[in-house]
């Protein structure tokens, strides 16, 4: 019972509270450096630890008792809440603080043996008939129950929430009418909106599983950590959960967004209600969500672990948790793409990718065992049985090697690693590898021919297809020996082709299946008459180019005689008499008239295009070279 005087309310001043009794207090309450001044009897009366602290302070002869409740659940607002429920103030029990109600009576021991009807047993039973019963109430009363987590667990409170969601977010809520927040309360027992009263027919589309992600999204990380384990053991789906971690994740840690495909729709909600958003530890949050993914693959989960390892990077987490993100990449790399694959180097090194993160990857690649993936219609992750992802990693490689191969800080070492990653049997093709090379030498002039040669040794010039033979045998950048190779395999494969071809010629009246195969067999060697063309063209060159560097070395020796002569003749200051004589006596020839030297010319357009350019070349004007005129003789040196 209370005391003498009605007690309407309680005022504050400063940080004392008082309760408008006729009587004057003797008990003061501090809880965390408030103090409320109020009477023994309608505490004791209602709460047990109250009555013990009376008990055990009989002995005493002060006045006024003083006792400090340290670690109160909720602090100061909530026990001001049990205070008025022990004057018999009437008291509002809401979702968002029946779970601090709830413990600060289990603290104060406010239980039937302190009278009935007493504050325990009405917040229980609130929590039980009306919070766990309603979304909104569940999410209210889970988010207010970070500050007493320990006690909320010693009374199941947590655990209580935790199934209760995870039972709604399991099931369609139309199925069970719930008041849906997104449409309001109006709604018909039998799903369908109401409009002013009036069933519309139309029934909320709940087919969708993650109209819930935007509402749990508001809690802590230790909670929503929970509420997954709980979701997982209660058998919901793995590509569900997964989808909820990503959007917890992206809308805590920026940046990973950009890193998401096909997520730019509008979040589902179904609670109309303001929810304050959490203060979160983004390395605790991203070592926790790591945690929580499941072990499958999909396209874009693929790209959603990759954003996840950039920002670990970043935010330097610990290793460990670095460690299983590679292997959980490494293990669906065939499913990844090349401009998430481009880490930046968020360390001290000089290189501008980290080279040394994918190598790791691709050794989790190729030692770790494959995982399932997740049902075709999550995650559009683009997979056909009939695909070899060894061929796809390759070919991923090779474009990312071209890639970082621009970067003028890549050493050769850190190359040869990423070019020798994968095994032999990978490329059918090494025109992926050849490619990078080609780059690398482009931005690294100054390497060796020893280093250039140790980096080609990797490509196997019998995997290059025509337009890379013909690229790299007038390739300036390769070394000669290498270019030598490509020349060696380019005759050999055309002494294949001919051989194949005269095969084919001497079975064209055997049988049909003979016929058969001769005829593809002649296909395929019609398919490549561009390289016998090449072939061809390359050794006419070198031909004619030994014959000019033959010729110009006469041309020369010839001039420098006739230098010889002039310069004597000169001395002897002899007269000459006639052009035609001097030109005789040096053994030269007259310059033909104009007229004839066009009609050589027209003469020479009908040769061939190769021997055209092979006078063009050969008439270029060279340091060694000098041309001189006399009495209409011309002669070079």
């Amino acid at each position: 019972m209370a005391p003498a005087g009605k007690i309407s309310s309680f005022y504050r001043e400063g940080n004392d509270w008082f309760c408008n009794a006729s009587l004057p207090s003797d008990i003061t309450i501090e809880v965390e450096g408030v103090f409320f001044h109020l009477h023994k009897f309608p505490l004791m009366s209602r709460c047990g630890k109250i009555a013990n602290i009376l008990e055990e302070s009989q002995d005493k002869d002060s006045i006024t008792l003083n006792a400090a409740l340290s670690e109160f659940p909720g602090g100061p607002d909530i026990f001001l809440v049990a205070a008025k429920f022990c004057y018999g103030i009437r008291v509002e029990l809401t979702s968002k603080n029946i779970v601090m109600v709830f413990c600060a009576a289990d603290y104060l021991e406010m239980t039937e043996e302190y009278g009935e009807e007493n504050l325990l047993a009405k917040s229980e039973s609130f929590f039980h008939k009306n919070t766990l019963h309603n979304w909104k109430d569940c999410i209210l009363a889970l988010q207010s129950s970070d500050p007493v987590i320990p006690r909320a667990e010693k009374l199941q409170i947590e655990k209580k929430c935790l199934n209760s969601i995870s039972m709604m977010a399991c099931t369609d809520p139309s199925l069970f009418g719930w008041p849906m927040k997104m449409y309001g309360s109006l709604q018909s027992p039998g799903g369908s909106i109401l409009w002013n009263g009036i069933n519309t027919g139309a029934r909320i589309r709940s087919s969708e599983s993650d109209w819930w992600f935007e509402d749990v999204s508001y809690l802590s990380v230790p909670l929503f950590e929970r509420l997954i384990q709980t979701m997982n053991s209660r058998g919901m789906r793995p590509e569900t959960l997964a989808a909820a971690v990503m959007y917890y994740a992206r809308k805590y840690l920026p940046g990973l967004g950009r890193w998401q495909s096909g997520q730019s729709g509008k979040p589902r909600t179904v609670a109309s209600f303001s929810l304050t958003p959490v203060t979160v530890d983004q390395k605790l949050l991203l070592e926790s969500i790591e945690k929580l993914l499941p072990e499958k693959k999909g396209k874009s989960f693929c790209r959603f672990l990759l954003g996840l390892l950039r920002v670990a990077m970043i935010l330097d987490v610990s290793q460990p948790c670095k460690d299983s993100l590679e292997r959980r990449v490494g293990i669906q790399l065939d499913l990844a793409t090349l401009d998430s694959l481009l880490i930046p180097s968020y360390s001290d090194s000089d290189t501008l990718y980290n080279t040394d993160c994918v190598e790791r990857i691709i050794q989790h690649f190729l030692s770790e065992p494959s995982i399932t993936s997740f049902s075709p219609s999550s995650f559009d992750q683009d997979i056909s049985p009939s695909s070899a992802p060894l061929k796809k990693v390759a070919k991923l490689v090779d474009n990312y090697i071209a890639e970082v191969a621009a970067d003028v800080n890549l050493k050769p070492e850190k190359l040869q690693f990423l070019l020798e990653a994968l095994p032999e049997c990978s490329r059918s093709l090494h025109d992926g590898l050849y490619r990078a090379l080609d780059i690398y030498f482009k931005e690294h002039p100054w390497l060796s021919e020893n280093e250039k040669e140790q980096l080609c040794n990797v490509i196997d010039y019998q995997k290059l297809s025509i337009d890379a033979c013909a690229h790299a045998s007038q390739n300036k950048r390769l070394p000669l020996r290498v270019i030598l190779q490509v020349l060696f395999f380019e005759q050999l494969q055309f002494r294949t082709a001919l051989a194949g071809c005269l095969h084919v010629l001497d079975n064209e009246g055997g049988p049909t299946g003979v016929a058969t195969t001769t005829s593809d067999m002649a296909g395929q060697i019609m398919q490549r008459d561009g390289w016998f063309t090449v072939v061809r063209e390359n050794q006419v060159l070198r031909v004619d180019m030994e014959r000019m560097r033959t010729r110009v070395g006469e041309l020369e020796r010839e001039c420098g005689r006739i230098k010889q002569e002039m310069q004597r003749v000169a001395k002897s200051h002899s007269s000459l008499s006639s052009p035609h004589l001097l030109a005789r006596r040096f053994g030269c020839k007259l310059l033909p008239r104009l007229q004839n030297v066009q009609a050589d010319t027209i003469e020479n357009v009908g040769r061939s295009p190769r021997v055209l350019i092979d006078q063009a070349r050969s008439s270029r004007p060279s340091r060694h070279r000098k041309s001189f005129s006399l009495f209409g003789v011309q002669c070079k040196e």
